[in-house]
């Protein structure tokens, strides 16, 4: 993990949008506001290369001259994301293909296939251009390749090239096409296929396809953006020693970020809130009214902490920080004061090195043209410019937050999701909200949360490991959790890698007899009561065995079973019932907790914890008083 690290401020800057005689009073305003870092480049494919093999990189120099003269550390972007034009002209058949089998044409962003080859060389091959100019530039101190992988949901492509690359990679995985029919149960419904080229893709199928299939096409969907993604990875590596970059989304879980993550120094966000709140959040309508001006209290820390998991040595940062009203959203409030300086302390806390701002000025065109930057379109300062000051004025006095390893983790996997997104075997079961009801119940209690990948084998350090709906866990990670106190489910082990039912059937966890013998989900308003304490909902299990039963349910049938520190938990809790599981299980293995006034939320670092007021009016904790929107902190 980083630690004792600097701590910045940074901005996404745009200089090919902008009269040129305006950057070097945009860079002197960046660094009087207390700016040190700047991204740029990432949309401008045009302008580099207005027509195939003629480029253009005269104003590219000179606005990397004014900004580095300026005194800003530049992140240069590769232009991947927004492919120009004249490249539909070479490779017509490079966009992708939704699910109803509809081209999704040129018009915004983001259009072409991760399996068409001919544009990733074209990817590669502009990133290599950029590597040769600029890769050994002292200016340029980071690079960030593309942007927001699976933005738009563009992960998932049924393009010819996606379908000729699937049954190549079926015949890598399966080795024979007899292989690959017992796999996926094939002979149900006479599936059987004679030969990979017979394999479609699993979209148009008359009902359901086969889940074996689509969970298939998944995982080929993910290995299609990593090789996408390592082509640009090579082709810069060749020329530059800098750190490469990429900047993930909230709630964007068609591929696998871990995967991704592993050719790169720095793993990146881009933090929206309040525009999350409203479209990427399963949440009462009461909720989203209460923080509608603040975003959610844990959907920002969950995704702080999954990236400094992704990172390399627990490197990250927000490369985009909404500063004010969002465009993309259904509705679209500003922040409330303070929670621009809010957020950023927040990330900081969370260990990030670097805050950057989207975007230095709002742009008057185009289809972000009502999305808020740190300057309004006429220049004038907008509110968050304030703020970010007064963030940069506060590092000036405290540079370093120091982070440590926290008492409790919590198992995250990419696949979990597309295997419970194919087989959800209820309307109310979201593998993410599931994932966000832990965090928030550990957060709720004040605990500070370290996030893992499945492939964790060694949890020492961690007091407590929670592992809910983990789809199949690897014989490593079992191991693990029997060294630690632990609680595994609900819907955890339940399947194979192919998406079917094992024998023996799950959890199949060490040294705890326990089965799930039956499942049900329950529509909303149905809940299963655990008496005197919470309730379950969405997901209920049957569990037999000779395990000790540890909580029942109104009806006496075990809700959670244990043997020593290990618990299988057998349903989705309620927040009371989380309250109760998380209180417990510290207790059970010497964690201090204490519940938090609502909205309220805590991070501890090496040096000091934090405090962050989400609620719209004042709070009283700890002897501290945070006015709405408010930011504390306090030397351990």
């Amino acid at each position: 993990m980083s630690s004792g690290l600097q701590r910045a401020l940074g901005v996404c800057y745009y200089p090919e949008h902008w009269p040129e005689e305006i950057w070097a009073r945009d860079a002197a305003r960046m660094v009087s506001a207390g700016i040190t870092w700047v991204r740029i480049g990432e949309f401008a494919w045009s302008r580099m290369e207005p027509e195939p093999g003629r480029f253009t990189f005269d104003w590219l120099d000179r606005a990397i001259d004014v900004l580095a003269s300026a005194g800003l550390r530049i992140v240069l972007g590769t232009p991947t994301c927004t492919p120009p034009r004249w490249m539909l002209d070479r490779f017509p058949d490079m966009l992708a293909v939704d699910a109803m089998g509809r081209v999704r044409k040129f018009g915004s962003r983001r259009h072409y296939c991760f399996s068409h080859a001919g544009y990733r060389a074209a990817s590669a091959a502009i990133a290599d251009v950029l590597g040769q100019r600029y890769g050994q530039d002292p200016r340029i101190h980071a690079w960030q390749l593309d942007n927001e992988y699976g933005c738009h949901d563009t992960v998932l492509s049924y393009s010819e090239a996606a379908r000729h690359a699937f049954q190549d990679w079926l015949a890598t995985r399966y080795d024979t096409i007899d292989a690959l029919n017992t796999a996926w149960g094939n002979v149900f419904w006479s599936m059987e296929y004679d030969s990979f080229a017979q394999v479609d893709l699993p979209n148009l199928t008359v009902t359901e396809p086969n889940p074996s299939h689509a969970l298939a096409f998944r995982r080929f969907s993910s290995d299609q953006v990593v090789a996408y993604h390592t082509a640009q990875v090579e082709a810069l590596r060749a020329h530059t020693d800098a750190p490469l970059i990429h900047n993930y989304m909230g709630r964007v879980l068609d591929f696998d970020h871990f995967e991704v993550g592993r050719s790169i120094e720095i793993a990146s966000w881009d933090s929206y809130p309040i525009g999350f709140l409203s479209d990427r959040l399963e949440a009462t309508p009461a909720h989203k009214s209460h923080y509608l001006q603040q975003g959610d209290p844990d959907m920002q820390a969950f995704h702080h902490d999954l990236y400094r998991a992704v990172g390399r040595d627990g490197r990250w940062w927000v490369m985009e920080q909404q500063p004010g009203p969002v465009n993309w959203a259904p509705y679209n409030p500003a922040p409330l004061p303070g929670m621009v300086r809010l957020w950023t302390w927040e990330a900081f806390a969370h260990g990030a090195e670097v805050v950057s701002y989207f975007r230095w000025r709002q742009a008057p065109f185009a289809q972000e043209q009502m999305h808020s930057g740190l300057l309004r379109p006429d220049d004038a300062p907008a509110p968050g410019l304030a703020e970010a000051e007064k963030v940069a004025a506060e590092l000036r006095s405290m540079p370093e937050v120091c982070v440590q390893q926290a008492q409790v983790a919590l198992v995250f996997d990419y696949a979990s999701e597309w295997a419970w997104a194919t087989l959800p075997q209820g309307a109310g079961f979201r593998y993410f909200a599931l994932m966000l009801d832990a965090y928030r119940a550990l957060r709720k209690r004040g605990l500070s949360i370290d996030i893992l990948p499945s492939t964790t084998s060694d949890v020492t350090g961690y007091k407590l490991v929670l592992a809910p709906g983990v789809a199949t866990l690897p014989e490593s990670l079992k191991r693990a959790l029997g060294q630690t106190t632990a609680i595994v489910g609900p819907r955890c082990n339940a399947v194979t890698e192919e998406l079917t039912i094992p024998t023996p059937m799950g959890p199949d966890l060490p040294d705890l007899d326990v089965t799930v013998t039956r499942v049900e989900s329950l529509p909303p308003g149905v809940e299963r009561s655990v008496p005197g304490i919470g309730a379950v909902q969405h997901w209920t299990e049957t569990l037999e065995g000779s395990a000790q039963v540890t909580l029942r349910d109104a009806d006496g049938a075990a809700v959670m079973v244990s043997n020593g520190a290990l618990s299988y938990l057998g349903g989705w809790p309620d927040s009371a019932l989380w309250d109760h599981l998380i209180a417990d299980a510290a207790a059970r293995c010497g964690i201090d907790t204490q519940p938090l006034p609502d909205g309220l939320r805590c991070r501890d670092t090496k040096t000091h914890r934090f405090y962050f007021n989400y609620a719209a009016t004042p709070c009283a904790f700890d002897g501290l008083s945070l006015p709405a929107a408010g930011v504390a902190w306090a030397r351990r």
